[in-house]
């Protein structure tokens, strides 16, 4: 750790309550930006009505937690979404001054250490593994959410505001069905369908037998 002098304070010094408003602003124009992408969103008021009020009462780092947790299964929500800019307002949003804002603005190093911090926070994204010929998932952490002993995973982006709700497609000995990605597995539609496809409204899922089409409701 660089220790710090009169020299070197406006560098090396991190004020804890800037950074905790820093968060604060972000959360709020991340909750915002959020709202505006589900809105956008055909057919999606009640899941956009649902998700905002969820997020209201917590925590800023709830918040955080609620939203990463969004973005990992809906990640067009942040693939036309410049950071530098949600930085850039919450900044804004924290400054009394505009001359204090064009100060943060231009100091470099703090300007990436909460770039970098806002990646950190808000793009935690699962991941599907191989191991010995099967694949599983894992979250971003590394923690096994699927365990690897299916042939095929088809990981599902859809606008749902909590991934455990969400069923993982799956196929095991020629056979697709459905699970959770709960860590343990839970098995929500046997392993007992041709193929399984998905749709855009609830029953979300489409399974087929042969020549017969059933709607999954789980």
């Amino acid at each position: 750790m660089t220790q710090i002098t009169q020299d070197n304070f406006d560098v090396e010094y991190i004020d804890i309550i800037e950074q905790e408003r820093i968060d604060k602003f972000v959360s709020d124009e991340m909750e915002r930006q959020m709202h505006r992408y589900i809105k956008a969103y055909h057919g999606s008021k009640d899941i956009m009505d649902k998700f905002i009020l969820r997020l209201k009462g917590m925590t800023v780092e709830q918040k955080e937690d609620a939203i990463a947790a969004y973005i990992d299964i809906n990640r067009k929500a942040v693939s036309g979404l410049d950071l530098q800019i949600v930085l850039a307002r919450a900044m804004a949003n924290y400054c009394d001054t505009y001359f204090y804002f064009k100060k943060m603005l231009a100091d470099r190093k703090k300007f990436d250490f909460y770039l970098k911090r806002i990646k950190e926070k808000y793009v935690r994204l699962h991941e599907v593994f191989e191991q010995d010929g099967k694949f599983g998932i894992k979250n971003y952490k590394g923690d096994i959410l699927v365990q690897p002993r299916y042939d095929f995973l088809r990981r599902v982006f859809t606008n749902v505001d909590n991934r455990s709700n969400m069923p993982i497609i799956a196929q095991k000995d020629g056979k697709m069905g459905l699970i959770l990605p709960d860590g343990k597995d839970t098995v929500v539609a046997d392993f007992v369908y041709d193929d399984i496809s998905l749709r855009d409204e609830y029953p979300y899922f489409e399974a087929t037998n042969g020549d017969e089409t059933i709607l999954l409701e789980v």
